[in-house]
Parts: structure tokens; sequence; C-alpha cells
């Protein structure tokens, strides 16, 4: 045939006109001015960016008349053969269909002999990694030190599977994807030559396609040249490539946002009667409301998302009035769906449930307001708890100011054997006689002022509010609390330790005014347990699940209860 297309005749002759590998090609021109050309060079990347390519260009580099030079001259015959693809000293060879051991054993058979014509002898091999394992071992020694007028160059798109023992025998360049930016401007470049004219949002479609592969983008636009003469509007070269227009990407983002569960159907409806591919409409969705997101919250966005201005600019607009948490939450469970979109044998109907399930669930809260609910939700528990306060403490009467009443206390060893202070301390003039011993259970006082001693133990330790959960009080009284623990003398003697004891000790100076001694008498049956008090604990678990405050903390969190604590303070 005699027409060439647009990858062949356009492609690259010099390293200069090599699209977007700056750093491959500057470090190679170096590398050929200093004499530093390695003898085996491997291009890894991924297809369409230039590997090919840059091996036939740096060939002609090597082999040039004029040279080594990094501008090969493009005129000698040594250039043109090597262009032409006919050089006798220039091999190129497919890994694919010459991947056996034979084979390689007959490249290292012809390496010793010289080149005919040229300076060195060639071998670029193309998808090096289809070569099997016995063919690599065949060609280790060979590569790490072949003869001085041989050179390696590898081309391969999953360098993973080449052995590390060729891979370290090798430079090593690894080729990026082209920017789209740079995609569209060498197209439009290559549209001027041909005299052809394509607007620049079909050039941007085209090159969003082919996703950063020129030659898979140049391959494109000879199909849209094609399809008409002197030029293609947008519309046409959606129609010609059979891709989904970005307008229905942006209607399907605007009606998920505002939550408009029809007009989301009408779009992948409009995009099924077009007859596109449901997994390849999911993948592209996933992706925009990526750019969505990262458009909201980078300062950057043009630097992270691929797209022309104009597009980010309607990005923009669009999620100016939307929070971050929002568009997270979408694409969050877009990707939870993928999988079923990909697997489901009706795709479409995979997709529909999908967006329905995320649109019926209740919206998420920015963190401000959640951070408001929260403390109007301790600002409520915190006012019940004091009016619960106020109503079971007992009423208590004024306290007498400091030695207006009541005798000094007198400390240990002090005074005589009666308790008298010593000499030069004057005696109360009216002491206030000693209470009588008053038995616990007879006094609900006693057993209020034993429920606030558990619960400030309970805040300093919860190993100890646990021993002191099987316990019951005995006796309380000014001098003496006694309290009695059932089981097998495990928490008997956890409360004895002397750290334990400390602790309750002074839980009763700050609820009683005073320490008691404190006896602790263990039983080893179980503490009995009232057929009222089950009843009542089971009253306010019942209680608890009903009030409303609880109700909203389960919503807005959206968690469960997995228990439910009553102190012994509500209890009693």
């Amino acid at each position: 045939m005699s027409y060439l297309v647009l990858a062949r005749k356009y492609r690259p002759q010099r390293f200069e006109e090599v699209v977007g590998q700056q750093h491959v090609t500057r470090t190679l021109a170096n590398a050929i001015e200093n004499d530093r050309v390695a003898h085996a060079l491997l291009f890894a990347g991924p297809r369409g960016t230039g590997k090919t390519t840059v091996a036939r260009i740096l060939a002609k580099a090597m082999n040039c008349e004029q040279g080594p030079t990094a501008r090969p001259c493009n005129r000698c015959s040594s250039c043109t053969e090597i262009t032409a693809g006919n050089a006798v000293d220039v091999f190129e060879i497919d890994g694919a269909s010459n991947n056996s051991v034979d084979q390689v054993r007959e490249l290292r058979e012809n390496v010793r002999y010289m080149p005919a014509r040229s300076r060195f002898k060639i071998y670029i091999i193309d998808e090096v990694h289809m070569l099997s394992i016995a063919a690599f071992n065949a060609l280790l020694k060979t590569l790490e030190e072949p003869p001085d007028h041989v050179m390696f160059m590898f081309a391969t798109t999953e360098a993973h599977k080449i052995p590390v023992t060729i891979l370290s025998r090798c430079q090593r360049y690894d080729f990026r994807r082209i920017a789209l930016a740079a995609v569209v401007e060498h197209m439009q470049k290559l549209c001027g030559l041909e005299g052809y004219a394509v607007d620049e949002k079909g050039l941007w479609r085209i090159a969003q396609e082919a996703g950063g592969s020129m030659r898979d983008a140049l391959s494109l636009l000879d199909q849209v040249m094609a399809c008409s003469e002197g030029g293609a509007a947008h519309e046409e070269v959606m129609e010609v490539l059979g891709v989904i227009d970005r307008r229905v990407l942006f209607d399907i983002s605007a009606a998920v946002l505002s939550r408009d569960l029809p007009a989301v159907l009408a779009g992948i409806d409009e995009v099924y009667e077009r007859g596109h591919e449901m997994d390849r409409f999911f993948a592209d969705l996933v992706e925009h409301f990526r750019n969505l997101m990262v458009v909201k919250m980078a300062a950057d966005a043009a630097r992270l998302v691929d797209l022309p201005a104009s597009e980010i600019e309607q990005m923009q607009a669009q999620t100016a009035d939307v929070p971050v948490e929002a568009l997270q939450r979408v694409l969050d469970l877009l990707l939870r769906e993928a999988a079923a979109v990909r697997l489901s044998m009706q795709p479409r109907l995979s997709l529909e449930m999908a967006f329905v399930r995320i649109l019926k669930q209740p919206p998420a809260l920015p963190i401000d307001v959640l951070i408001e609910k929260l403390d109007g939700l301790q600002r409520q528990f915190a006012r019940q708890g004091a009016v619960t306060r106020s109503d079971t403490a007992p009423a208590a009467s004024p306290a007498p100011e400091k030695g207006a009443h009541e005798p000094p206390p007198v400390e240990k060893g002090r005074g005589d054997s009666h308790g008298k202070p010593p000499a030069g301390e004057q005696e109360p003039a009216s002491p206030t006689p000693p209470e009588a011993p008053q038995e616990a259970g007879a006094s609900a006082d006693a057993d209020e002022a034993w429920a606030r001693i558990v619960t400030l133990v309970t805040e300093k330790s919860h190993a100890l509010a646990a021993s002191l959960a099987k316990c019951r009080l005995e006796r309380l009284t000014d001098e003496n609390l006694e309290i009695r623990v059932a089981g097998n003398g495990f928490h008997a003697n956890m409360l004895r330790r002397e750290k334990n004891m400390n602790l309750m000790r002074e839980a009763c100076r700050q609820v009683l005014g005073r320490s008691p001694r404190i006896e602790v008498k263990a039983d080893e049956g179980r503490v009995p347990q009232v057929g009222q008090q089950a009843t009542d604990l089971r009253r306010l678990k019942d209680e608890a699940l009903r009030d409303p405050r609880v109700t909203e903390a389960l919503k807005i969190f959206r968690g469960r209860i997995v228990d439910i604590k009553i102190s012994q303070e509500e209890t009693r």
C-alpha cells in the first residue's frame, strides 16, 4: 500500500524530536558526547511512548558516518538504511516470535563476526520479556561480556518479567506516559502539516482515549482524518471514536451531587442507548469523580488532573458548594461497586442499583456540624446529670464554720491516753458527743454514701471497681466501714492491697469527711441478687434504650448498642 500511517510517516529521527521523554534522550545524548554508552541498554515503559524509536535513533547515532554523534545526519548510507529498516548491521528482533533457546544460540554465534559496513553490530530485541528462561540463560554470558563491536538494546512493556540476572547486566531507562497536553500539541502540529483541522476539544478527547501513548493517539487521529475531508468537529470525533461525551459525565455528576436519582438514571439510559459498554462507562465515572475530588482539594489542580483548562474550571464551578466529604463518600461507594458492575451479567442494572444505593443513603454531615451536635449532646448529658444528682442527693445542713462548733482534729500521738489535747491547748467548750454506731442496712444515707464511694473509686481504678462490684456494704459507722466480699477470696485479697486500701480511704475522706477503718470480710458464697433489683435493672436498661439522646447518637454515628452498664447509684 502507498499510504503510510502518521505514526510511521512522522516517526522522530533525532533525539530532540522525541516527545515527552527528555529525561532519556538527554542522558543518551550526553553519554554519546562523553563516550560512555553502555553495551547493553533496557528501555522499559508503556506502549507507544518511543522505546523502539529511541533505540533506532541511538543505533543511527552510533553508526553515523559523522559519529558517534548525538545528532545523526540522517543523510549517510548508514542512517538512511537504519531509517528504512534494511541495515545489514542493525538487527530488529521480535522477542515474542524468536524466544527459543536455539534462536538465542544462533544469535550468540553471530555476534563473534565483525559488522559488514558499520561501526557497531546492534541487536534491538522488542518485547524482550517474551524470551524463555532458557533463552535468557543462554544470553547471560554474551550479554555481560560481548565483543567490542556489539551492542544490545532491549525494549519491553513488562520489565518485571525479566530475570534479575538480565536486569543487572543492562543499563535501564524508564519511559513515562506522555502528558495529554504534549500529545495534543504534537497532534496539532501534524494536523497543520497534513492540512487537516480538528478542534482542540476533539484533540483532547483523542489524547484521553490514547492514555498517554503517542502511537495510539496518532492511530486514532488517522481514523478521524479518514472520516471526512478537511477537518472534523468535536461531535464527529465522538461519533468516529465511539466514546462517551464528556457532557454526559458532567450531567451525571451534577445529578449525583444534587441527589437527583431520575436524572442519574436518565443519563445511564442515554449511554446505554448509544451502545457504549457499561463497564467502560463505569470506569470513566470513577475517574471523573476522582478528578472532581482532586480539583476540590488540591490548590494546583492543573498539575494533578490531566484535563484541559476549560474542564478544570467547569469542575471547580460544579464542586464549589459541595463538601469534600460528599465527594469522598461517592467515590468510595463507587469503588466498592466496581466488582459487581464488572462481573455482572447485566451491568446496566448493576450500575443503576449502585447509584440507587448511593443516593438512598442519608447525606454525610460536615465535620463542623457533627462537632456542634456532639457538643449539644454533651451539654444535655451534663444538665441531665446535674438534675439527677440534685434530685437524689440528701438534704444537707449548711457546713459550720471551721472552729465554730467542732473541735480541732487531734493528731495521733498527741494528748493523753483519754484523747485530751496537750497542755497549752484549750478544750472546746461544748464538744459534740459521738454518735452511736449505725447499721448500714438501716440507713438510706449509708447506702447513698457507699454508692458515691464506689463511683469515686471507679474513676480512679477500673480493676478495683470490678472487685467492689462483688461486695456489699455490711456496716458503716463513724469509726468503721465493713464490707463483705463474695467469691473465692481473689477479690478480698485485691481489696486488702495497700494501694487499693489507700484509694478507698481517700474516697471515704472525700464523701464522709473522715477516713474510717476499712474491714474486708470474705464470703465464700455469691452476692444474692434480689428479684426486685433484677427488675429494676431491666427497667433502667429499657429506659436507656428509649432515651431520645441515645437514639440521636446512634443515628449520627450509625452505630449499634453492644452493652448497657448501669451504675450502682442508679440501681439504688
